[in-house]
């Protein structure tokens, strides 16, 4: 319980430390553009994975079979939201 009262008493300080970044400039903007690529490539997955199943879907309804396209659309849509909150919320987390 004192750890929670230490916790809370700092947050009330407004004392919470910010470590400063060390990072050199070289690193950080490679960095950057790896994570920017890896951006890119979750958000082509996503919209592919999307299209996908959609195409099964439309497949699976021509042929009158019925599959669990549901359930693979909520996790394809999870990952892209997933994918697409990633760096505001490391971004909060982190700055």
């Amino acid at each position: 319980m004192s750890l929670l009262l230490a916790v809370s008493n700092i947050l009330a300080d407004g004392t919470v430390p910010k470590p400063v970044s060390n990072a050199p400039d070289e690193l950080t903007s490679k960095v950057n553009t790896v994570l920017g690529i890896a951006a890119w490539a979750g958000t082509a997955a996503g919209v592919a994975g999307v299209l996908i199943t959609g195409a099964m879907m439309a497949v699976s309804v021509k042929r009158g079979e019925s599959s669990e396209h549901m359930s693979r659309l909520g996790m394809v849509l999870g990952g892209c939201v997933l994918v697409a909150t990633a760096g505001p919320l490391i971004s909060f987390v982190f700055a």
